[in-house]
């Protein structure tokens, strides 16, 4: 498969005002083209663009025996991308909804991973993989990784 450099991702909130201090003050994203409608935003590099628009329900899903919020988006990060940008969360005062914490300790796709809410209640995941090498992994083995080659 072809190597894409970013993605783009459009997303609804409720206002403008709030997805520029959510996104661009606290995350730290610069942000791009606006209009009154519209805010596009580089994500690590990635753009996504925050609309005006209604809420949308949410559901959950279960992974590793947690609830996870459906729809959310988010990054895999690494190691120190991660924890600057935890920094940057706390010191926002930004709410947890799952508080930073590892998912499949031991297994194949070990990753910390945090879950919280812009201010329209958009729900993002950041993680980071303690091997990147695992990200796309199809292995589901209950087996812990450092028993297998």
């Amino acid at each position: 498969m072809a190597t894409i450099k970013d993605f783009h991702l459009a997303f609804p909130v409720k206002d403008l005002a709030s997805a520029r201090a959510f996104y661009t003050g606290i995350i730290g994203c610069p942000e791009g083209r606006s209009t009154d409608h519209y805010v596009d935003f580089d994500f690590y590099g990635h753009q996504i663009v925050a609309h005006l628009a209604p809420e949308r329900p949410t559901s959950a899903s279960d992974f590793d025996g947690s609830d996870v919020t459906i729809p959310h988006f988010g990054l895999n990060l690494d190691w120190e991308a991660f924890h600057d940008l935890l920094g940057r969360l706390k010191k926002g005062g930004v709410r947890f909804v799952k508080e930073p914490h590892v998912r499949l300790e031991g297994k194949v796709g070990e990753h910390v991973s945090m879950f919280i809410h812009d201010f329209s209640g958009n729900a993002l995941e950041f993680k980071a993989f303690r091997n990147q090498d695992q990200i796309f992994s199809k292995e589901l083995s209950e087996a812990p990784a450092s028993s297998r080659a």
